[in-house]
């Protein structure tokens, strides 16, 4: 079987056939409703402070926010918190005291900052509320000093994690000479994780909504079940990125010896195809609905418009009745979704239908830390009906240019605002410069990427060079687009290293240099592209680069990242076992698997190519079905209309993660 490699720049397709080889490793699944108090036996403690209400210095908007929802996050994942709000230098050292006591025998020790925080002379200090700091030898009396802290943590058996908001601004606006705007590096000690807001010696921003880009971006993602912490902070990196146009960019150093999952349950499916799964089994448009505005461009669009309009396909999507249990069990489904989500109509619908029930009061609590419909203004709104699917985030899926044509007025309206509002975030602007091409005036949009471009903004340097070398209201000039996309890169763009890539690759305005394009790939996947990750399984498979057998592991973390055709990828690996020996039943694994959440590849590769994949991992596949009770004939390794409407159910309500086992 042959794979070519996905299309990775607007307008560009490397057009390679590569045979898939390597064979490693798979994917443990199963447990998804497993309580976590019934799976980790962990302590896990955590000390959490946000200052936002000082006395004598700058107001800051979000760090009461971020504090009180990241401990109900934590309280969920097993924390015993201890939280302070706007707390004084005594009460964050009374704190710090009884943390540090607690963890004296805790397996897992976090610590999480928000509010003020700066450096003087390459210490870091936080602020409390009641710091009165006019000259430089009030700092150290007057704030808590984040090495004492770290000095307590130290000494914990288990291992520890520091999250720092703290450094978004100056809150003396330069008046003190000695302090630097940004927190300093710090971290030696071993099985320490310390994560920074943004990078060191720059400063964060406080975010538009609710919470701080950084800490929204965490708490999208802590819920994830089987994502290690490592994976998770490339996917918090990659959102605030993402969302502050690349003028932010998350830091950590880690010296941790072991991998640490805030939910340890097996690794599921996406929280857009669980969606998908909990209204087609509820058979609810409320749901489709919602699914319909959350993911515009998502892989179960023509289902849910299927389902909405029965026209479109004759009838309703749903292919079977529901035992009783299976309804019941629609709850805790929902409520997991819910969680992990951070979606506020979920949660209210979760209410609607269960107001007594098993996780009313924790949906309740939940309600209370998730941003209601207009909260965060201009900006929110801007975010919503403008944001490059490129930049897509946990909470914003983008959305599709034909789209934005339709609400150009009002996202250029919304956009307007929000650049007025946000001088400092040029990403807004970027925003505007979209939408006014969506409105047709490119001649504007070109000022408009240009003014973004030159204060930083990575999606306006990416593209305006896709316009220049297009010659899209600019003359036609790919030394300009190569120069605008190599400057991108440099800040950190993952879209920019693609396209250098593919320029190299191609030898197209630069000298062909695939080892050079490579590595730019690898840079993109480390800075969380999917779509890097996934090509570069398909060069490693065919001994472009690497050792085939590496294949399967980019082609996972590729998954991870939200490639959902890197399922099919990894099944012919594993059915043809050409490296390695075959595994027909990870195999099956990653086809049910792809089957639920890739746009149909997977489904059409098992019944109209069945000839192509051996009969032990097929059959696989049906032993799989039988048991979720969607297949009801022999089990022989052969396609018919049988298994094909197996198939169907199976993605229309299969909740994969329930019979898959290794």
């Amino acid at each position: 079987m042959n794979i070519s490699f996905a299309p990775i720049k607007s307008g560009t397709l490397l057009h390679r056939s590569l045979m898939l080889l390597a064979l490693v490793g798979f994917f443990a699944l199963g447990w998804p409703l497993m309580a976590l108090a019934q799976i980790t036996d962990e302590k896990r403690v955590a000390l959490i402070i946000g200052n936002s209400d000082y006395d004598l210095i700058s107001r800051l908007d979000n760090p009461g926010n971020d504090a009180s929802d990241m401990t109900v996050a934590l309280e969920g994942l097993g924390f015993e918190v201890y939280l302070g709000l706007d707390v004084t230098a005594d009460e964050m050292s009374g704190l710090a005291a009884k943390f540090a006591t607690a963890i004296e025998t805790a397996d897992v020790a976090l610590f999480y900052y928000a509010g003020h925080g700066f450096q003087v002379g390459g210490q870091n200090y936080l602020v409390p509320t009641d710091a009165k700091i006019e000259q430089a030898a009030d700092v150290t009396e007057q704030t808590i000093k984040l090495n004492d802290i770290l000095n307590q943590m130290e000494q914990a058996p288990g291992i520890k994690f520091v999250f720092l908001d703290a450094c978004r601004n100056d809150p003396f606006e330069g008046t003190l000479a000695s302090v630097s705007e940004g927190l300093a590096r710090v971290g030696n000690a071993a099985d320490f994780m310390i994560s920074f807001a943004t990078q060191p010696d720059n400063v964060a921003y406080d975010g538009t909504g609710r919470n701080s880009f950084f800490t929204e971006a965490l708490l999208s993602y802590i819920y994830t079940p089987g994502l290690d912490i490592s994976d998770l902070m490339i996917s918090v990196r990659k959102d605030v990125l993402a969302a502050t146009g690349g003028r932010q960019i998350p830091w950590e150093n880690s010296s941790l010896t072991r991998q640490f999952r805030f939910d340890p349950r097996p690794d599921t499916i996406s929280a857009e195809t669980l969606l998908w799964q909990v209204a087609a089994n509820a058979g609810d448009p409320q749901l489709m609905q919602l699914y319909a505005e959350r993911y515009p461009q998502g892989k179960h669009t023509q289902e849910v418009m299927a389902f909405l309009d029965p026209a479109l396909a004759g009838g309703s999507v749903l292919s079977r009745e529901y035992t009783p249990q299976e309804r019941d069990a629609q709850e805790d489904r929902l409520w997991q979704l819910a969680r992990r989500a951070r979606m506020r109509p979920l949660v209210e619908f979760y209410l609607e239908k269960y107001p007594e029930g098993t996780h009313a009061a924790d949906a309740k609590r939940l309600m209370s830390s998730l941003p209601s419909e207009d909260e965060g203004g201009a900006g929110r709104l801007c975010e919503r009906l403008a944001t490059h699917p490129r930049d897509a985030t946990a909470t914003n899926a983008g959305v599709p240019f034909s789209k934005l044509q339709q609400n150009a007025i009002a996202a250029i309206q919304a956009c307007l605002a929000a650049a007025g509002s946000n001088p400092d975030l040029p990403h807004y602007t970027a925003l505007l410069a979209r939408s006014t091409v969506a409105a047709g005036d490119v001649n504007q949009a070109i000022r408009l990427y240009r003014e973004a471009a030159t204060r930083g903004d990575l999606r306006a340097m990416v593209s305006l060079g896709l316009m220049t070398e297009s010659g899209r209201g600019v003359p036609a000039s790919q030394t300009e687009a190569l120069r605008l996309y190599q400057r991108a890169a440099d800040l950190g763009s993952a879209d920019a290293k693609i396209n250098l890539a593919v320029a190299m690759f191609e030898g197209a305005g630069l000298e062909k240099n695939d080892e050079k394009a490579v590595q730019l790939l690898k840079e993109a996947a480390d800075l969380g592209s999917a779509l890097a990750t996934y090509n570069l399984g398909v060069l490693t498979s065919d001994g472009t680069t690497g050792k085939p057998e590496e294949a399967l592991d980019y082609f996972k973390r590729a998954i991870t990242a939200g490639e959902t055709r890197a399922y099919l990828a990894s099944a012919i690996l594993l059915d043809e076992g050409r490296i390695a020996p075959r595994d027909p039943d990870a195999a099956a694994n990653m086809l049910l698997r792809g089957a639920a959440e890739d746009a149909g590849q997977s489904i059409r590769q098992m019944t109209e190519a069945t000839s192509d994949w051996s009969r032990d991992t097929i059959s696989a596949v049906q032993e799989r079905l039988k048991a979720a009770g969607y297949y009801t004939s022999v089990v022989d390794g052969r396609s018919g209309p049988n298994f094909a409407a197996a198939l169907d159910a199976w993605r229309n309500g299969g909740f994969v993660a329930d019979v898959l086992v290794e």
